[in-house]
């Protein structure tokens, strides 16, 4: 059994995790490889990047950021991903450092829980013809570039043109990546094992903008009716520069995300800490010195 490990470097308790995690693994002579950077810091084979998909399994250390960099990695062979949290918000991330060893055990004798999450496919067409492809677990973003002034976009769906936006961009996410950007810019909160497709105006200058919410087989065409710089950005992490005249078509991709799932109530729990819906106000509401 082969298992690759990404680890975010910059976080010391989850280099520690990894390595611990590695000893476990190898008792189990279980083989283990990591990026380049990731290696060096726990003691394992060098794998290149385009390789660390050809595996059982794919455990991330850290945040969110992460675990999308590992999706974007493992979506193209359907990989399994065991997110572990060492992060700030993580939503995304399903395990808790203190059960990797239960999930790994379940993993190990095929009764893991693994959970599909859609993903986004965006086109960048230029010409008339496509000139890039980027897949999203989270979000696909266009927006002005940070010299240019705001952009007027149409918006279309499925052959409808259906508003368009003064704002600083649009936004096309799905349920996963409702709490992620999306959840900035104002739009909804989705449950994340929903197919659905959430398109949110970022900063709009319009009252009349509203996030919607569309099937997940809709086909959405953005386009810039003004002159100016833009990019099209995939997780934040892939991103293109777009031209005069460019535009960008969303669908759902071939791809999905494959986590393991350690909890099918985590998105409920993490719900009312992160967002501090259980601190209530005490009965009868604050007091007049408050």
């Amino acid at each position: 059994m082969q298992i690759n490990i990404l680890v975010n470097g910059h976080r010391i308790d989850a280099i520690t995790a990894a390595k611990q995690t590695v000893g476990y693994l190898r008792e189990r002579d279980v083989r283990v490889g990591s990026d380049i950077e990731g290696s060096e810091l726990i003691g394992v084979e060098s794998v290149r990047a385009d390789e660390l998909a050809n595996a059982n399994l794919v455990i991330t250390f850290g945040g969110d950021g992460t675990l999308i960099r590992a999706a974007h990695i493992c979506s193209t062979l359907g990989t399994p991903i065991l997110g572990v949290y060492y992060g700030r918000f993580g939503f995304v991330t399903q395990c808790n450092p203190a059960d990797i060893g239960a999930a790994l055990s379940l993993f190990f004798d095929g009764q893991a829980r693994i959970e599909e999450r859609m993903m986004l496919q965006a086109e960048l067409i230029r010409n008339e013809q496509v000139v890039a492809t980027l897949h999203s677990l989270n979000e696909a973003v266009l927006q002005r570039a940070a010299t240019t002034r705001m952009l007027h976009f149409e918006v279309t769906v499925d052959g409808h043109m259906l508003t368009r936006y003064p704002a600083d961009g649009v936004m096309v996410a799905t349920p996963t990546g409702s709490t992620a950007y999306n959840l900035s810019a104002g739009g909804p909160i989705c449950h994340p094992q929903l197919s659905a497709m959430l398109v949110t105006a970022i900063t709009p200058h319009t009252l009349s903008a509203r996030p919607l919410v569309l099937s997940a087989d809709s086909v959405i065409d953005v386009r810039i009716e003004t002159r100016g710089d833009a990019i099209l950005s995939s997780d934040g992490q892939s991103r293109l520069q777009m031209l005069s005249g460019d535009s960008v078509r969303i669908r759902r991709s071939d791809r999905v995300t494959k986590l393991v799932t350690v909890d099918e109530g985590d998105f409920l729990v993490k719900l009312t800490e992160k967002l501090l819906w259980s601190h209530h106000v005490p009965e009868g509401g604050p007091s007049d010195e408050d």
